[in-house]
């Protein structure tokens, strides 16, 4: 499982370090007014379905049901309901973009209500029309996708995405440097992102190998509407972090810039979120169905023993350190063209307060295959919409009196609701299955943590420069010196914990099936 585990998160991790290239050379076109208010918003819709399609969503209910078609009827089978699968996402994804052509005003005044009677719903209608296109490529790709997973090839569903990444970042190299209208960028790189889906797609067809969805056909059958049935609250559920920042964004539309520093803020916390919990959701979604399956207790505690300590082991490492450098890594990153100090400044105060999420919402990755594999997706979707309802009731609140920062310490709120409810949840159901190691390795993992966070503290405050407003290559490698070293405490103190070392993990990843 450790190394499914690193094959996802390796890809995952290129794809998130793209996309903070692609994010900085967006930040320097647009900035953080009202043309990249807009996009943003409609760049955010589209952004929930992808995610809630192939980083997990449809994966947490396609590889329990096709396991065990697999099983009981064999290949054969299993391939036939791929197919009827794949063939029926694609048609209802495909009808599904048509109507959101006609009805992207109503869907943007209802995710925006504060761009009501501004341009910028206008402009945030055009850019979303121009991306709609992806949803019909994302489809096949999520389904094709989830296949992979299942059978235990991940490596080629771990890097395609990158994919998405790559073909903005090569129109966005040309745009910077013939600098045209804001507007006009912003209309380019919308339209970009449905030829970004056509590339996904393209790779997986060709490379997939071996004929796992045949034959391809639409059916609405019993067996495919239970499936459908059970898929989408888990779509959902998988989604639970970008949901909680549509509905940020809800209450943020009213306030000029907000939804841009929002945007901005939340893809930090999408690295450290994205590395762990996609991988979580990933890998085991299916190593827990077969442990639930075979009845194997022992597999069962394995598999949720070691999935919670790689998430806390990495999350919460990612969280203190992310609130410590929130400045000079925004500054880094987007302080470029068109994105000001002023927008530097409040991004980082607004990442301070999303960072206390990052705990919760990988809480919440680690738990929710608990449910998946029981094929129980209806209380992880009850869990995360009980979240977002109070996100929005926080953030209606708190934006009044803190702006920006109130709606980010709002939907940090919505994740830990999330994270609790299926912690008391799953405690009452079937009950969390933590061997011995775990509950030993568990506070020395925090004890490391905490010790790294307060050496990254001291390090702020002895270097001036790391948090100055000078720019330049000498911040830059102050700012990466500091990371390295933090990480490579981290890593000496678990060794000295006795929490692990680098030679076990060389030997598990060595020493473990894929």
């Amino acid at each position: 499982m450790i190394r499914s585990f690193l094959t996802v998160s390796s890809g995952t991790l290129a794809s998130r370090l793209l996309g903070f290239a692609r994010d900085s050379m967006l930040a320097a076109l647009l900035g953080a007014g009202a043309v990249a208010d807009a996009f943003l918003a409609a760049f955010q819709l589209v952004n929930v379905v992808r995610r809630l399609l192939t980083e997990g969503g449809l994966n947490a209910a396609l590889v329990p049901a096709w396991l065990r078609v697999r099983e009981t009827d064999g290949a054969v089978a299993a391939a036939a309901f791929a197919g009827r699968v794949l063939g029926t996402v694609t048609t209802a994804l495909i009808a599904a973009t048509a109507v959101l052509v006609l009805a992207m005003p109503l869907v943007i005044a209802a995710l925006a209500p504060g761009f009501s009677g501004r341009e910028t719903l206008q402009l945030a209608t055009g850019n979303a029309r121009l991306m709609l296109p992806y949803l019909a490529f994302a489809g096949p790709v999520t389904v094709m996708m989830a296949l992979l997973n299942a059978q235990g090839r991940f490596a080629l569903t771990a890097f395609s995405p990158l994919l998405f990444n790559i073909a903005l970042i090569a129109v966005m190299v040309v745009l910077l440097a013939i600098r045209p209208d804001a507007v006009q960028a912003a209309q380019i790189v919308a339209a970009t992102t449905g030829i970004a889906g056509l590339l996904q797609l393209s790779v997986l067809v060709l490379r997939r190998g071996g004929n796992i969805a045949a034959p391809l056909r639409i059916s609405f059958d019993p067996e495919i509407r239970g499936f459908l049935a059970k898929a989408a609250p888990g779509m959902m559920a998988s989604s639970a972090p970008q949901l909680l920042m549509v509905a940020g964004a809800i209450i943020a539309s009213s306030s000029p810039s907000a939804v841009s520093w929002l945007y901005f803020a939340n893809r930090l916390v999408e690295l450290p979120l994205g590395i762990v919990g996609v991988a979580m959701g990933t890998v085991l979604i299916p190593e827990l169905t077969r442990a639930v399956r075979a009845e194997d207790r022992t597999a069962v505690a394995h598999a949720e023993s070691r999935g919670l300590e790689l998430a806390v082991g990495l999350a919460l490492p990612a969280t203190l350190g992310l609130m410590v450098l929130s400045e000079p890594i925004v500054r880094l990153l987007f302080e470029h063209g068109a994105f000001t100090a002023d927008d530097t400044a409040a991004t980082a105060r607004a990442l301070m307060w999303l960072t206390l999420a990052l705990p919760a919402h990988v809480l919440v990755k680690a738990l929710s295959p608990a449910f998946f594999a029981r094929e129980d997706t209806m209380t992880p979707l009850v869990s995360a919409l009980k979240g977002v309802v109070l996100a929005i009731a926080a953030a209606f609140l708190l934006s009044h009196w803190y702006g920006t920062e109130g709606i980010a310490a709002a939907i940090a709120l919505g994740a830990w609701s999330m994270a609790f409810s299926l912690i008391r949840r799953g405690a009452q159901t079937f009950g969390f299955s933590i061997d011995m190691e775990a509950r030993r390795r568990l506070p020395r993992i925090a004890l490391s943590a905490l010790a790294m966070g307060a050496l990254l503290w001291l390090a702020t405050r002895s270097l001036p420069a790391l948090t100055s407003g000078a720019h330049g290559f000498v911040q830059a490698v102050l700012l990466l010196a500091v990371i390295a070293a933090g990480i490579a405490i981290y890593g000496l103190l678990l060794r000295l914990f006795g929490v692990t070392g680098w030679r076990d993990a060389v030997n598990a990843v060595r020493q473990t099936k894929g």
